[in-house]
């Protein structure tokens, strides 16, 4: 990982070498300050994913280079996927980008999926009836929550009312002529 103050004042920078170096995640708040960066070369890393807002942060980027990396072909890699689909122009290695893992798909060009490859990864969206069940489930449990608090109130009072007054569940005593001359009245 490249930290992320690295890069700052590096922006006149046009070509950034980080081939071999092993690096295994990026970030692309590290990136914002190449502004004229044109060229990035990651090849030979450690990547099995990238982060197409990486790329995004470089408004001049016009090559990338992203052969040699452990490509996971897996739903993660969608986004990029996509990203190298509508930047092809900017991918010099798209038909050497392989999958590393999971081991059936092992060498397989990542540019050969297609939108169905990654069906079972879209988003579904929301039935009527999930969103029925969560207006339901909502004020009730809001309205549980409220009783809920208003008992344990009445519990903590009571039990503060115990502890002041604790005859208050006794039976009252009776005097049997050995009581003081105040009480018998």
């Amino acid at each position: 990982m490249i930290h992320s103050r690295a890069l700052l004042g590096l922006g006149a920078l046009q070509e950034l070498d980080l081939s071999s170096n092993h690096l295994t995640t990026l970030s692309p708040e590290t990136f914002l300050p190449l502004t004229s960066l044109a060229t990035l070369n990651l090849v030979s890393n450690k990547l099995g994913q990238l982060d197409p807002a990486v790329l995004d942060a470089l408004p001049q980027l016009q090559a990338v280079l992203l052969r040699g990396n452990p490509w996971a072909c897996s739903c993660e890699i969608l986004p990029l996927w996509r990203w190298l689909s509508y930047n092809k122009e900017k991918v010099q290695d798209k038909s050497s980008l392989l999958c590393r893992v999971p081991e059936q798909l092992n060498r397989y060009p990542i540019m050969a999926f297609g939108n169905e490859s990654f069906r079972q990864c879209q988003e579904v969206p929301l039935s009527v009836r999930h969103y029925i069940t969560f207006l339901i489930i909502g004020p009730f449990s809001f309205l549980a929550s409220i009783f809920f608090c208003i008992f344990m109130g009445y519990i903590v009072v009571i039990y503060h009312h115990l502890c002041k007054e604790p005859h208050f569940w006794r039976r009252p005593r009776v005097c049997r002529g050995h009581c003081s001359r105040a009480t018998k009245l």
